[in-house]
């Protein structure tokens, strides 16, 4: 679930500091009682002047991961980035914007996989190499130099630009600077945990990858590809 890093920073898009502890119960309990390991992990949204909130909030808990994540453009807005397009006829800044937060995410190293990296398409932002390949470079290189991994977020085949996320592109860029990757289906229901793993898979075999990463107490295994029917999101 979303990390309360600090209620000052708007809990619209997250659990409020209250509820938290509920959650850590709850994974608790679901993890004495599966047959399969569960693990404890959480988005994280990153906002300039969060980090020590944030920081203090991950030390206090034993997260096997934490997946770093930008939503919005500053720490004082509540605002989206997609309420931030005020020009869609000049959609390079915007996204020079996002890719910057995105970047400054990866040098905190407070995170271990960055999510959904192209979000920004959800909301009719162009990904025309041309525009992005800078600036999304840039931000690849911090998550290189980090060591962080990426995701494959599948939910993006069920928004309106019916593409996951990464698009292909920007995912062989990652496998060019030999950035780790995962999967993860960002399902907010649990009937559509694991949705399009299948296309997902083979994407990442198309951008190159031939492995995949998982973590354990913030520890990051590497595991080849699975080979898995293909499935496609309905």
């Amino acid at each position: 679930d979303h990390l309360p890093i600090d209620d000052r920073f708007g809990v619209e898009s997250r659990m409020p500091v209250a509820e938290f502890s509920a959650y850590l119960d709850e994974v608790q309990e679901a993890a004495d009682a599966a047959s399969l390991p569960v693990l404890l992990g959480v988005e994280a949204d990153y906002y300039r002047g969060c980090e020590a909130s944030l920081e203090s909030m991950l030390n206090r808990h034993p997260f096997d991961v934490v997946l770093g994540s930008v939503h919005f453009r500053d720490y004082f807005s509540t605002d989206p980035i997609r309420r931030g397009v005020s020009d869609p006829d000049h959609p390079e800044a915007l996204w020079n914007e996002y890719f910057t937060l995105v970047a400054e995410l990866a040098r905190t190293q407070l995170y271990d996989i960055v999510g959904h990296i192209d979000l920004p398409k959800r909301f009719g932002m162009s990904t025309d190499p041309a525009l992005i390949e800078r600036s999304a470079g840039k931000a690849l290189d911090a998550i290189a130099e980090a060591g962080m991994a990426i995701e494959i977020n599948t939910s993006g085949a069920i928004h309106p630009m019916q593409e996951v996320y990464p698009g292909l592109t920007l995912l062989r860029w990652a496998r060019e600077r030999d950035i780790p990757l995962t999967f993860g289906s960002d399902a907010h229901d649990p009937h559509r945990v694991g949705d399009g793993f299948a296309d997902a898979v083979a994407l990442a075999r198309e951008a190159g990858y031939t492995d995949s990463a998982c973590f354990r107490q913030r520890q990051r295994t590497l595991l080849p590809l699975p080979v898995l029917d293909q499935a496609p999101i309905d």
